[in-house]
């Protein structure tokens, strides 16, 4: 069985935040102390993946490039892949098909940040499903403004509508997506929606068909944060910042990740630590070692 492989969709414009977007990427931004892109990238690196592809426009891949550089310092290994235009959320199977060859994948969008003391597990056990594919449903309060679970009286999932102007319940499918090898071939079917993008919910729709999709709920105790606006991002700033103050524990941290993963070594953080020894994002990594 081949290894689920990673990808984090990053293009897009970033018209919702301009002008911040106009001359940077949105997966760029801080929240708080770190890049965005750090977030969906820690995600991927709890579920145990290390072969990562991250798409970008081309004119903001250089960006990520400077940022990320082939991950090796985290011992994970960074494929860049252009998206010339933003064509819905499942064009991203296609193109990164060859990257894929045939394997499962774990997709995460490149402006979501998720939180909780459970993930880790969470993101085991959707890993350890080869076959079909596994999301995850997060209670909101404005479920039309994203793809939402209809469940029926007895819970199962009956089907997933984009953006509906009446939701048929109050569970958004999250930016996280866990499928297996088929995904590719399964997002060349998929017909452009009225909006002339190729939906990520007609993909799952596909699963769904099958018989193949599982929705896991994600309860109380976890966040999702979609930070694709103004006040979104300055609520997860701010919700960042709440919890390593409150806790002095570091959130979207791939060098914390990549350490207690055991890809690198005790001097490599060392090393990272002191290179950014001026806050505390670095003083965090070195007490990692002293603790």
């Amino acid at each position: 069985m081949k290894t689920r492989k990673g990808i984090i969709l990053a293009g897009g414009s970033g018209t919702r935040l301009y002008p911040v977007t106009l001359g940077i990427s949105k997966q760029i931004l801080p929240i708080y102390d770190k890049p965005m892109i750090y977030y969906p990238l820690s995600v991927l690196m709890l579920a145990g993946i290390r072969e990562i592809a991250v798409i970008t426009t081309p004119q903001d891949q250089e960006q990520f490039k400077r940022t990320l550089s082939d991950g090796s310092q985290w011992g994970i290994n960074l494929t860049y892949i252009e998206q010339p235009s933003p064509d819905g959320l499942a064009q991203a199977y296609i193109l990164a098909e060859d990257f894929l060859a045939g394997a499962a994948s774990a997709m995460v969008l490149g402006d979501n940040v998720f939180f909780g003391h459970g993930l880790p597990k969470l993101l085991e056990e959707a890993n350890f499903n080869s076959s079909g594919g596994t999301v995850f449903g997060y209670r909101v309060a404005d479920p039309e403004r994203y793809g939402v679970v209809d469940f029926d009286a007895d819970g199962k999932v009956r089907g997933i509508t984009e953006k509906p102007k009446v939701p048929q319940s109050n569970y958004a499918v999250t930016g996280l997506y866990f499928l297996d090898g088929t995904a590719s071939v399964r997002a060349r079917g998929v017909s452009p929606s009225s909006r002339g993008e190729l939906e990520i919910t007609s993909l799952l729709e596909s699963y769904l068909h099958d018989g193949e999709l599982n929705v896991q709920q994600m309860g109380r105790g976890y966040a999702w944060l979609d930070t694709g606006t103004h006040d979104s991002l300055l609520d997860a700033g701010n919700f960042v910042r709440t919890l390593e103050k409150r806790q002095g524990l570091q959130t979207g941290s791939p060098d914390e990740v990549a350490y207690s993963q055991g890809w690198i070594s005790s001097e490599t953080l060392r090393e990272r630590g002191m290179r950014y020894h001026k806050n505390s994002y670095g003083r965090h990594l070195v007490e990692l070692l002293e603790g």
